[in-house]
């Protein structure tokens, strides 16, 4: 297994929605803080103009794992009419 991923997540609300695209976060940490691997899944900024999700996972396995388990799916579908622009996602183990 590869050592622990952080990863940061920023989702800009469309106008008007903040407080729709922060619950549908916040049933999202309450599902994903329950996987396997899960070290921290939460919410560490909001601001009316853009909410900043914290992460932390075992490996990249698990995170991987995680990416395509039904919690993100879910989270995919709420926010999808939700927000300006797709969630900005910075991985540890990626390197650009």
């Amino acid at each position: 297994m590869s050592k622990p991923v952080d990863v940061l997540a920023v989702f800009t609300p469309n106008e008007g929605e903040f407080f729709r695209v922060k619950l549908a976060l916040e049933i999202a940490v309450e599902r994903v803080t329950e996987e396997p691997g899960c070290i921290q899944y939460e919410i560490t900024d909001a601001a009316q103009d853009r909410i900043v999700l914290t992460e932390k996972w075992e490996s990249t396995e698990l995170l991987d794992l995680h990416l395509g388990g039904p919690a993100v799916q879910d989270l995919g579908e709420s926010l999808s009419a939700l927000l300006a622009r797709p969630a900005e996602v910075t991985r540890s183990d990626k390197h650009s």
